[in-house]
This record gives structure tokens, C-alpha cells and sequence, in this order.
């Protein structure tokens, strides 16, 4: 049986595959990850995840197309699948109930 669970870093990297859309490469997904965490990561650890989650079902990926500023290469463009996106709800979904269990900490959920 496939693992069905997301790390903290799974998660983000997933997260902004979906924000990022057709940008979704892995130089762009490190560069969004430092930008929104404010923590630096290697372009070999968002390879290895890419390529982890992309097994686990909830990634697919396709060439782009070929770029003159990258030397006539094509990037590799991640989206996210409805495996993806279900077990992203569900992360979301086991985070707020333990928030909401938080003493003394409210969510106003709109």
C-alpha cells in the first residue's frame, strides 16, 4: 500500500504546485518555497519530493515547451491530481480540528 500521508515539506511543495499552475517547475517551486517560508531549501530536495509525491499518484508532470533563456530546454511541468488535491484536504482538514481542540485558541473560519 502507497503511503497517503504528506510531510510538512510535501505539503508546501504540493500547495504551491497548485498555486503556482503553469509555472509549476522545480527551480520556480524552490524559489516560491523560499520566498513564502522564509527558509532556504536545495533544488535537490524539491526533485526528490516532485518525484516522491509524483509516485505516490498525486503529482503528474509534462514537458513544457523548449526556451531560449534556458538553451533551447524544456522544464518539466508539475500539476497537481484529484489524489493530490484529496490528500491535501485532508491534511487541511486533520490541522483545523487540531486547532480548534487548541485551548484557549479560537478560528474564525469564514
Amino acid at each position: 500500500m502507497k503511503e497517503t500521508k504528506l510531510g510538512e515539506f510535501e505539503e508546501v511543495v504540493l500547495l504551491l504546485v497548485g498555486i503556482l499552475g503553469d509555472q509549476a517547475y522545480a527551480f520556480k517551486i524552490a524559489e516560491e518555497f523560499e520566498q513564502q517560508t522564509g527558509r532556504s531549501v536545495s533544488i535537490g530536495a524539491v526533485h526528490s519530493s516532485l518525484s516522491r509525491m509524483s509516485d505516490k499518484g498525486f503529482l503528474t508532470s509534462s514537458m513544457g515547451q523548449p526556451t531560449a533563456s534556458r538553451g533551447g530546454r524544456r522544464k518539466r511541468i508539475y500539476e497537481i491530481t484529484a489524489c493530490g488535491e484529496q490528500v491535501l484536504r485532508e491534511a487541511r482538514d486533520l490541522r483545523m480540528s487540531l486547532w480548534q481542540q487548541f485551548p484557549g485558541f479560537s478560528l474564525d473560519i469564514i
